[in-house]
């Protein structure tokens, strides 16, 4: 056994190494919101792009999950986890900061941000897949749906106060200038990662190793076979499915044509939004030990997306328009938080050592390679049947992700316990 004790609960914030972690990746959340606001602003304002090509830069940032099953095999072969991710910090910095250099000579291209968005999205795959071996070495069993809140709570505040803090930096030292500052906050996580000892375990060279395909196979014969990982990833990757049909392009569209909401009006229901997100990461924890892991899953995967009904159908004065997409956002926020936190910690628990990075990285294949899918099958929709309408399927599509988890173990699971996951697992 590796890592922290795996039984006794501790206060992570009294944990110097934690506290690290955390530190490293509150900053680089914040960055990722600077960036969100500042790639796309360059392409349009510096570059003329069309939507097409803005969205093509979107699509970019997420085509190298579909590589994932095979990195995932890769890093698992790797005896050190921590260095591949400071390696994603140190990767990233590097290929942002090409940005700004090149608006300083004034050749600043779209391909230049094409290459960017790519390379970037390449350099997370990297540290996602190398992030759970190394959360397993950080954290206490015990700790894990109380880390992941943590870790939640900081990415739902970067959501609320970043894209504030980003607007600002861009209107003072422009878009190419600002992704300076996310450089320099994946530099400060890759140090502070640095800085963070955990027991990573020996992997011996081996010159009778399956193949790397051979490997990624298993990763995904794993989420197959696993009562607990085949349902949980079902649920996510349709809930994620319908909800990019939805998307936040769509529901901004929609809220801006159908309901009559102002740019400023919309700004202030998506911060309402962030703040349900964050309210949701600090509750999660509680709700569990209330009523049980498996049921917050549950209860999450229903309230993220069925709030977008809500301001579907939204009519009548401006003040009730507004106000259902605000309660829309807010709600659907403290839902996905609900979902991704008791969802995380699960899966965290159940992964066998020596798996967990090819699992990762066929989750996240499947996972987020089904977004882009969904965000193309609502433009068709949107544009065949209309916006309200395709709206309603989304969040009717979402709520129905909830029939892989009913049948599975995961609504039985109350606690986080060895015995109590088995004894549901089985």
């Amino acid at each position: 056994m590796n890592g922290p004790s795996q039984t006794a609960a501790i206060s992570l914030w009294r944990d110097q190494r934690f506290r690290r972690f955390w530190a490293g990746n509150a900053v680089s959340q914040f960055g990722d919101r600077i960036t969100e606001l500042a790639l796309p602003l360059i392409a349009v304002s510096a570059l003329n792009a069309t939507a097409n090509q803005v969205a093509w830069l979107t699509a970019l940032i997420w085509t190298p999950n579909l590589l994932a099953i095979l990195l995932g095999a890769w890093v698992d072969q790797q005896a050190r986890k921590r260095r591949l991710m400071i390696l994603a910090d140190l990767v990233r910095a590097a290929v942002l900061l090409s940005i700004p250099a090149a608006y300083l000579l004034g050749a600043v291209t779209l391909g230049q941000l094409y290459a960017v968005a790519l390379l970037t999205g390449a350099a997370g795959v990297l540290f996602n897949t190398a992030y759970p071996p190394f959360f397993v070495g950080l954290v206490p069993r015990a700790s894990y749906v109380d880390a992941n809140s943590k870790l939640s709570a900081s990415r739902s505040a970067s959501y609320v106060a970043g894209p504030a803090i980003g607007g600002a930096l861009i209107q003072v030292f422009t878009a190419p200038v600002t992704l300076v500052v996310d450089a320099l906050t994946f530099l400060a996580s890759a140090v502070l990662i640095g800085r963070v000892s955990v027991d990573e375990p020996a992997v011996e060279a081996d010159t009778t190793a399956p193949p790397l395909l051979r490997r990624a196979r298993e990763g995904l014969a794993l989420v197959v076979r696993h009562p607990v990982l085949r349902a949980s990833l079902g649920c996510a990757a349709t809930v994620n499915f319908f909800t990019f049909i939805a998307g936040s392009g769509l529901i901004v569209l929609f809220a801006s044509r159908n309901l009559g909401l102002s740019a400023g009006v919309i700004g202030i229901a998506f911060g309402v939004g962030a703040t349900g997100s964050l309210l949701g990461a600090l509750v999660a924890p509680g709700i569990s030990r209330r009523f049980g892991v498996g049921r917050s899953i549950v209860v999450g995967a229903v309230l993220f997306p069925a709030p977008i009904a809500i301001a579907s159908i939204a009519d009548g004065p401006f003040w009730l328009r507004a106000g259902a997409l605000a309660a829309s956002q807010f709600l659907s926020g403290f839902g996905v938080m609900l979902f991704d936190v008791n969802l995380n910690a699960l899966q965290t628990t159940v992964i066998p050592d020596g798996l967990r990075s090819r699992v990762a990285g066929a989750y996240s294949t499947i996972n987020y390679g089904i977004r882009p899918i969904g965000a193309i099958v609502g433009g068709i929709l949107a544009t065949a049947i209309g916006l309200r309408a395709t709206l309603l399927i989304a969040a009717v599509g979402g709520v129905l992700s909830m029939l892989w988890l009913l049948p599975s173990p995961i609504p039985r699971i109350h606690s986080l316990a060895p015995d109590k996951t088995a004894d549901a697992a089985s």
